[in-house]
């Protein structure tokens, strides 16, 4: 795939689930979900591998290292088993955030849906080619430096089980996508909090899918 262009068509629907690791949730100070947390995204948020992820000055932008699903059957009301079956892929993602914003209400969605800002792919890989219930690593690293390592054994609701309670709510479509979380290592949750700067470099990788590589920058 060329630099610049997305591995896939723009979906329907993007979904992303927060506090879905525990070490993750440890470090927001947050207690264990007994539902997932929800947000959704717009497709126009999804940015290439190696395109620039271009924010104004002075905000506060964090990294979220993911793995996200590709959906490739059509789910209404499925149980897991049904939703399993319905994965299509999987591919690289990162849920950039702009925390200053997020933290302006208790909705996160004003920090989270700013165009151009989720680097996802480099490739979509198929069903069969990793397995998240057994573990892959799911890894972020700025500059080089490693920021993030999870492993998705420790999800707290995996991929099918996602998959299957947002299919109660609304439809999943081929093609949709959904994120699955990110582990700990947030640049909100290091003391001081830190975050990305002019000319830093996003490294997102999964073992068994690749590597994204996004450089920020302010405009």
């Amino acid at each position: 795939m060329e630099s610049g262009s997305l591995p896939l068509s723009p979906p329907g629907k993007v979904i992303c689930c927060g506090l879905n690791y525990g070490d993750h949730i440890a470090e927001t100070g947050r207690e264990r979900p007994s539902h997932p947390t929800l947000f959704a995204k717009y497709a126009d948020t999804l940015l290439a591998d190696g395109a620039d992820i271009v924010l104004p000055a002075g905000v506060e932008i964090d990294w979220e290292a993911e793995l996200a699903v590709v959906v490739g059957a059509e789910l209404r009301r499925a149980d897991r088993a049904e939703a399993a079956q319905a994965i299509g892929g999987y591919t690289v993602a990162n849920d950039v955030s702009v925390r200053d914003w997020q933290r302006r209400t208790l909705q996160w969605f004003q920090g989270k849906a700013w165009d151009a800002t989720t680097p996802i792919g480099p490739v979509v890989v198929p069903p069969d080619a990793i397995d998240p219930v057994a573990g892959v690593d799911v890894m972020c690293r700025v500059n080089g430096e490693e920021r993030q390592r999870g492993n998705t054994r420790t999800l707290v609701f995996d991929c099918a089980t996602l998959l299957s309670y947002i299919s109660t709510f609304t439809v999943l479509r081929p093609g949709d996508i959904v994120l699955t979380g990110t582990p700990g290592g947030v640049g909100m949750g290091m003391t001081p909090p830190t975050y990305l700067h002019d000319g830093d470099v996003v490294e997102t990788e999964i073992p068994g899918i690749g590597t994204l590589t996004n450089t920020i920058r302010f405009a």
